[in-house]
C-alpha cells in the first residue's frame, strides 16, 4: 500500500514551474529520498504535500486523503519537520513539545508524559528546561523532530534534516530516522547530501529544475549506470607484482594497481573469481579479500542528471539556499 500518491503535480509561480508534472508514490514503511540540488523543487513538493501550498494542477494524496481538499483529515497522520524550525524561541523544550501535543488534542497528563519521554530519547533531558532559543543548531533540529512525532504520525516529512549542523548531531539524527523507520514510520526525506540518501533510503527520486528525472531502488539505479564489472583484490604477500602475468593470462581484463598490495580488475564481461583465485594460488600469492566494486550514488546522480559534483559540494558547504 502507498502512503503517498502523487500524480502530475504542478506548481507554477508565473513562468517558473517549481514542480512540473511530477508523479511518484511512497510505500508504507519505507524511507523515500527526494534528492536534488538547492532550488530543484524539493521544498515546494513538501509544501504541496503538507498543505502549505496549493497546486496549480495535478493531485496528491496522503493516506488516501487529497492534499488540496482534505488536508485537515490528513494532518493527524503526518509529522512535518521543515527546513527551518517552527518552534517557539522563548519556550523551553518541554513547553514546546507539550504545546505541539495539545494541538493534536492530547490530554495534559499524557502530553507531559510523552514530552518527557521524547526529551530523554533524543538526549535533551538536561536541556528540557532551557529556552529553545538557547539551543545549538543540532539540538534545535532534534527537538523539531521530536515535536513532529509527538502524536505518533504514520508518515514523517523531513526537509533537509541535517543541513547546517555539526557532524555528531547529523549522525545522531540519521540514527533517530532509522529508529523511527524500524518502528514502522514511513519517511519522506529531502536532501542534497548524496551520501545521506545512500545511507538512509530504500528508494530515491532525482529531481532537477522541478522535474523528476529518475526514480528507483538504489541497487537498481547503480546497476543501470554500471558499464563494467569491477573487482578489487587485496594480497597478503605482494601479488601486485604479478600484473604483467595477469594481463597475459586474462586478456579481456584491465588491470590497475591499487596500492602496494592490491589491484583492481575491470572487464565488460562478468568476472569469474574461480580462475583468478587459481591463478594466484599457483603463483604462491594469498588473496585475503576480493571485493566487487559498485558505483557510488554520487556517480549515479552525475550520470543520470548531468549535474557536476562540484555544484553539489558547494551547496553542501551552504552556498545557495532553496
Amino acid at each position: 500500500m502507498d502512503s503517498v500518491e502523487v500524480n502530475q503535480l504542478t506548481k507554477r509561480y508565473g513562468d517558473l514551474a517549481a514542480a512540473d508534472h511530477i508523479s511518484f508514490s511512497v510505500r508504507d514503511g519505507e524511507i523515500f529520498g527526494f534528492l536534488g540540488p538547492n532550488g530543484a523543487g524539493k521544498t515546494t513538493t513538501i509544501n504541496l504535500l503538507t498543505g502549505l501550498a496549493r497546486p496549480t494542477s495535478g493531485s496528491a494524496r496522503i493516506a488516501g486523503f487529497d492534499c488540496a481538499t482534505e488536508i485537515k483529515k490528513a494532518q493527524p497522520v503526518m509529522g512535518i519537520v521543515p527546513d527551518e524550525s517552527n518552534l517557539y524561541e522563548e519556550m523551553d523544550g518541554l513547553e514546546n513539545l507539550s504545546f505541539c501535543a495539545a494541538l493534536y488534542g492530547i490530554g495534559k497528563e499524557e502530553r507531559e508524559k510523552k514530552a518527557g519521554e521524547l526529551l530523554r530519547q533524543f538526549g535533551l533531558a538536561e536541556a528540557g528546561k532551557k529556552p529553545f532559543g538557547a539551543y545549538s543548531k543540532g539540538m534545535k533540529r532534534k527537538l523539531t523532530i521530536a515535536a513532529a512525532i509527538i502524536h505518533d504520525p504514520k508518515i514523517l516529512f523531513l526537509d533537509e534534516p541535517t543541513t547546517g549542523i555539526d557532524v555528531a548531531s547529523a549522525r545522531q539524527i540519521r540514527e533517530l530516522i532509522r529508529t523511527l523507520n524500524r518502528k514502522g514510520t514511513t519517511i519522506f526525506l529531502t536532501t542534497h547530501y548524496i551520501e545521506e540518501a545512500e545511507r538512509l533510503c530504500n528508494r530515491v527520486a532525482f529531481i532537477v529544475g522541478g522535474t523528476i528525472v529518475r526514480i528507483g531502488q538504489l541497487d537498481e539505479l547503480m546497476r543501470e549506470v554500471q558499464q563494467e564489472n569491477v573487482v578489487q583484490l587485496a594480497f597478503a604477500n605482494g601479488g601486485a607484482e604479478l600484473e604483467p602475468a595477469l594481463r597475459e593470462s586474462f586478456p579481456h581484463v584491465v588491470v590497475e594497481a591499487s596500492g602496494t598490495d592490491a589491484i583492481r580488475l575491470r572487464s565488460a564481461l562478468p568476472l569469474n573469481l574461480t580462475p583468478l583465485m587459481r591463478f594466484f594460488e599457483q603463483k604462491g600469492v594469498t588473496v585475503y579479500e576480493a571485493r566487487i566494486m559498485r558505483p557510488s550514488l554520487e556517480e549515479v546522480f552525475v550520470k543520470i542528471t548531468g549535474i557536476a559534483l562540484e555544484k553539489m559540494k558547494q551547496e553542501k558547504e551552504g552556498k545557495g539556499k532553496q
